[in-house]
């Protein structure tokens, strides 16, 4: 099967800035319970994802164009840049800033905790 992605777009994600479009790869169905998202996200230059908590999930981020600012759990501030990889474990919270001029674009996989289902 082929077919293209789902494309959403989010006004004030989680408390961030901007609109984020979300390019959904695999429906929450398609993950069969392993997780709740798959998607190629599009953070706009200004824009950001608010702070917000992974309680019983992971979700690992993975750089692909642009640069922008990983505001880790503990609150420390993290250039980041094409290649790079944020990971995010179980419990804790993070942000993602967009403070440049170029569209920062990464793709992030939502994992649930073993055992755990989430929505």
């Amino acid at each position: 099967m082929v077919r293209k992605t789902n494309n959403v777009f989010k006004e004030n994600l989680r408390g961030g800035e901007g609109t984020i479009e979300l390019r959904h790869i695999l429906a929450p169905e398609e993950l069969m319970g392993h997780g709740t998202m798959y998607a190629h996200v599009i953070i706009p230059p200004h824009g950001s994802l608010g702070f917000h908590q992974h309680a019983e999930n992971t979700e690992p981020y993975y750089v692909l164009k642009g640069k922008g600012i990983f505001v880790d759990n503990d609150g420390s501030r993290h250039e980041i840049v094409p290649g790079d990889v944020c990971v995010i474990e179980v419990g804790q919270s993070h942000a993602i800033e967009n403070p440049f001029e170029e569209p920062l674009e990464f793709m992030a996989l939502v994992i649930n905790q073993r055992g755990k289902m989430t929505e």
